[in-house]
């Protein structure tokens, strides 16, 4: 990682455990890399925001932060795989928010229209616990593009600044919410169709279920317990063990 400064300088354990992001997948990612490897995906095109308009949404959403360093706020797979060039990464929460497992994905990332996926959306509740990154001033215009080809591909999530507090002092953070007019978004699935779909779901990017293991795995690297995410883990694989489904544990 070509950075000045040592990015893992206040959490030394996350060395290691965050995936090099020159070399990410995703520093690269757009729709037609994706349609070049996964023709199979072209019905999608009708769900995927045209650039412009994913662009209007970035220059819109930064339009007032300012000259400063931006944070970002982590709660899914940015937490280890965040394809963006940071100088510093810390813990934070995110008051008044929650990780929910409300987004329905079925548009080939981990999931498909015959067996859809889940993955976690931030949403109102009760506080979210992840990570923050740091982007210095000079670089922001650059790693935006690259974070919005990635978390804003299609409707499913909003880019808003929150509160977070980083190392118990409150700092302002970009994150991306629920966006509950998009379809994609199912806040009202029981926890059944929650273990299922996790259980079940998988496309180009991995399983659901793998998603899901790197949160609670990058959480302990970090001494984080998150009981729901925990719990939710062992009753999706409870799930495939009685579906007679052999189960192992992927890491990030």
């Amino acid at each position: 990682m070509d950075l000045k400064t040592d990015p893992f300088a206040h959490h030394p354990e996350l060395r290691g455990k965050i995936a090099d992001p020159l070399t990410s997948f995703f520093r690269d990612f757009s729709v037609d890399s994706v349609l070049k490897m996964h023709p199979e995906l072209a019905s999608v095109m009708e769900w995927v925001y045209s650039n412009e308009a994913r662009e209007d949404t970035r220059r819109h959403c930064l339009a007032d932060r300012g000259p400063d360093d931006l944070w970002v706020f982590a709660y899914g797979s940015l937490m280890w795989d965040p394809a963006l060039s940071f100088s510093d990464v810390r813990r934070a929460y995110v008051p008044d928010f929650a990780r929910r497992f409300i987004l329905v994905d079925d548009n080939g990332g981990r999931g498909t229209k015959d067996s859809p996926g889940l993955m976690a959306a931030l949403d109102q509740g009760d506080g979210c616990a992840g990570l923050v990154f740091r982007i210095s001033a000079q670089d922001v215009e650059r790693e935006t593009e690259i974070l919005w080809r990635r978390e804003m591909i299609g409707p499913g999530y909003l880019p808003v600044f929150v509160t977070a507090q980083i190392d118990g002092k409150p700092g302002r953070a970009l994150t991306f919410v629920a966006d509950h007019c998009a379809d994609v978004i199912d806040a009202d699935l029981s926890r059944s169709d929650q273990v299922r779909l996790i259980a079940h779901g998988a496309g180009f990017l991995g399983t659901s279920k793998a998603y899901l293991e790197n949160i609670v795995t990058q959480f302990a690297h970090l001494g984080i317990v998150d009981a729901d995410c925990s719990a939710l883990l062992q009753e999706v694989e409870a799930f495939l063990i009685s579906q007679n489904v052999p189960v192992a544990r992927t890491q990030p």
